[in-house]
């Protein structure tokens, strides 16, 4: 597996595909944890903070995410079916950038705050209240699942070179 990307065509029509939900009455529960733990390793192999199943070629309507608590400490979230289910009036623009458009770069405007729900593995409902950082990588996670990308939103959309 690896990490789909914009350049190439066909991994382009799934990138811009809105994602089925997970039937958690149906899939298997073992399958699913695997597929956390291989999206989990990925994301931190391409030093990302957040992958959606879409990246990976994988149909599925769930995403992994790792961002610092208040603390620093990393704080490990994986979501499926998620939805957002409020959006703070107040936005800020920061710049983001995305695995799956390496090495492009630009200012997106995104609710400071949101609430997501969705499932954990375990099936059990889960509703997070989320600002700063965490609700950025929850709206650009949601928004892939949705088949939308950052470069769809972002403000003047500029190139990095690797390793800068």
């Amino acid at each position: 597996m690896n990490i789909w990307s914009v350049a190439n065509k066909k991994e382009l029509a799934l990138l811009r595909s809105k994602m089925p939900e997970v039937d958690l009455v149906r899939t298997d529960k073992k399958e699913l944890k695997e597929l956390i733990a291989i999206m989990r390793k990925m994301m931190k192999e391409a030093n990302g903070i957040g992958l959606s199943a879409n990246q990976i070629g994988v149909k599925k309507k769930m995403f992994v995410a790792q961002v610092p608590d208040g603390e620093g400490r990393p704080k490990f979230y994986a979501i499926i079916n998620p939805k957002l289910t409020k959006l703070s009036i107040v936005k800020t623009s920061i710049e983001e950038g995305c695995l799956s458009v390496p090495l492009k770069y630009g200012p997106v405007e995104r609710p400071e705050k949101v609430v997501l729900e969705g499932y954990a593995v375990d099936g059990k409902k889960i509703k997070i209240k989320a600002w700063g950082l965490l609700a950025r990588v929850f709206q650009h996670e949601v928004d892939h699942l949705e088949g939308k990308l950052f470069i769809d939103k972002a403000s003047h959309l500029h190139s990095r070179e690797a390793g800068v």
